[in-house]
């Protein structure tokens, strides 16, 4: 049988790929991608839901609750991270034994009710911050379906189409992030005030009309998962063969014999590769606002400006990021762009080790009227005071981090983490083979939350005691033991029908 044309390469970013040839004679095709679709869509609101609300996240709190401290805004962020890992695997494996419709359904309406529940912390008389805090655990909750949704395209792919679809779907999580704070900005105009529906004793404002809107958009996936969505499952080439996610005979010893050969040193590498990459970027995220208020000297409104627009091009930056990573792992492999992707994130965090003897302008007490230099708070209460704080001992010692060199490391890290992310879930769904990917994916999405979680402990405590210079040298070395970690397994991470044709069998 004649080859198809190679035709991948100027396949569209959110275009399905057409590796397969078999794909076009199979009559399940259109359904399957259409199913597919959903999932993208489902991915994308997930995002939306997220970032939707996280920038006005700590001005509600402080309206809902006089009484709430930025601590307690750190345990509310981290919130959803805790919700997300401890759902993933439950619903995981929820769709290893049932239809994936049940599982997604009902984690949407979790978080549909989730946001509308956020909507109404204000309400109570007493504890408003807590029910902020519940509503999070909630809404992190809700998006466990990560991990179903990750599984049911690892599932209705070929192994050409792999890492397209992987990329697609990252895309689309790529572009809610985008999306989710430009609707907050758009939702301002409604102000503090906004507008009362009495009959549901119901504040609409610029707080709450973010978590509305996500409930909305939960309602719109609901309807789409229902109508649209169809079970499917292909083979490494593309073929449509019967679903394992129900009760069978065939289904039970394919199972079983697939648990048998799977590569386990090859399944925990991948979670600890995948922990190392979402660790590095929960910090980055994390440090970006007091970095560059302490560097920089910005205020705290100059701080989430400017950092909101950075991390605006970055989303921006990683949609061509995604479309050259498609092309590279068709020409290198999954493996090397991984290994690549790591090496760009050490150079970011490694340009960020503070060099010179330039040193940062210091916050010094608003105790007296005299200035020193820039005095960060004079004894005009009015004067927001700008600097790194005295408190912070190594702000005396520690040279300076220049602009040049934080956008620069934007820019890698930019670069390298979607990279990194695409090929951790890709490499990972290609290992696990002709299996329910569910309880697996559950375990990859509940390590990806668990560095989340983590990531930002650590790093405040480390920057606030020890400096940019230990945090950034230990993020180096996290990295750089995740390249030598890859490099020793390296050729264990591959696809389970390979494996399995390297595996000589016992008879």
């Amino acid at each position: 049988m004649s080859q198809p044309a190679d035709c991948d390469d100027s396949t569209p970013l959110l275009r399905e790929d057409a590796d397969s040839y078999d794909d076009y004679q199979d009559e399940d095709y259109k359904p399957r991608w259409r199913s597919i679709r959903v999932m993208y869509f489902t991915m994308f609101l997930s995002s939306v839901g997220f970032t939707i609300i996280i920038t006005s996240l700590w001005p509600y709190l402080q309206k809902v609750d006089g009484s709430t401290t930025a601590s307690f805004l750190g345990w509310v962020v981290a919130a959803y991270s805790l919700g997300q890992m401890l759902a993933s695997p439950l619903f995981g494996l929820w769709s290893n034994h049932r239809p994936r419709r049940e599982p997604l359904v009902c984690s949407i309406l979790i978080n549909l009710f989730a946001n509308i529940y956020y909507a109404y912390a204000y309400l109570p008389p007493s504890h408003n911050k807590l029910h902020v805090l519940v509503s999070r655990v909630l809404v992190g909750f809700g998006a466990g379906n990560v991990a179903v949704v990750r599984s049911y395209v690892a599932g209705a792919t070929s192994l050409k189409e792999r890492t397209s679809a992987m990329a697609n779907m990252s895309a689309c999580q790529a572009l809610g992030f985008i999306l989710g704070p430009a609707l907050q900005a758009g939702l301002s105009f409604l102000g503090e005030g906004g507008v009362t529906v009495q009959i549901l004793s119901l504040q609409i404002n610029m707080y709450t009309a973010p978590a509305l809107l996500a409930a909305a958009f939960g309602l719109v996936n609901v309807l789409l998962v229902l109508v649209l969505l169809r079970e499917h499952r292909v083979d490494d080439r593309g073929r449509q063969i019967r679903a394992i996610n129900y009760p069978s005979e065939d289904g039970d010893e394919l199972s079983e014999e697939s648990e048998e050969s799977l590569d386990q040193l090859a399944v925990v590498t991948s979670n600890v590769l995948f922990f190392i990459v979402m660790f590095t970027f929960a910090v980055f995220e994390t440090i970006a606002t007091p970095l560059s208020m302490d560097m920089f000297s910005w205020t705290g409104r100059e701080a989430v400006l400017y950092n909101g627009i950075i991390i605006c091009g970055i989303g921006i930056q990683s949609i061509p990021v995604f479309v050259a990573v498609k092309l590279a792992s068709r020409r290198v492999g999954d493996r090397p762009v991984l290994l690549a992707g790591l090496a760009v994130i050490f150079c970011g965090f490694f340009i960020l080790l503070p060099w010179g003897n330039q040193y940062p302008q210091i916050q010094w007490a608003d105790v007296t009227n005299s200035t020193l230099g820039r005095v960060s708070a004079a004894s005009n209460s009015s004067v927001e005071p700008v600097g790194c704080p005295y408190q912070q001992t190594w702000c005396q010692y520690t040279p300076v981090i220049h602009l040049a060199q934080y956008i620069s490391s934007d820019v890698l890290i930019g670069v390298g983490y979607p990279a990194c992310n695409v090929m951790s879930y890709t490499l990972y769904s290609k290992i696990l083979g002709p299996r329910p990917q569910g309880v697996y994916m559950g375990w990859l999405t509940a390590s990806g939350s668990g560095a989340r979680t983590l990531g930002p402990v650590f790093v405040s405590h480390v920057y606030t005691l020890l400096g940019p210079r230990w945090a950034f040298s230990l993020i180096c070395v996290l990295v750089l033991g995740a390249g030598i970690l890859l490099g020793s397994v390296y050729h264990r991470l591959i696809p389970f029908s390979v494996h399995n044709a390297q595996t000589p069998r016992n008879n």
